[in-house]
């Protein structure tokens, strides 16, 4: 499935679901990605300032990617 995300929030909801999915508590997730829970807290809330690389190992964790679509140079 393909999402296009908007901004930070809509990225934080989607991790939600599907860490909840996947039957993970916060600690637990925050544990196999070596972040703290308060991070992953944080990140599913749509936190602005959120770590991109932490937040790019917690999104792997989850077995999801992200992609960039653009410019036709990229």
């Amino acid at each position: 499935m393909e999402l296009l995300i908007n901004n930070i929030r809509q990225l934080g909801e989607i991790m939600r679901k599907v860490r909840k999915d996947q039957g993970l508590t916060q600690e637990q997730l925050a544990a196999a990605c070596g972040v703290g829970t308060r991070f992953v807290r944080e990140l599913e809330r749509g936190k602005e300032s959120c770590h991109f690389g932490k937040s790019l190992k917690v999104v792997r964790m989850l077995g999801m990617e992200i992609s960039i679509k653009g410019h036709r140079n990229l």
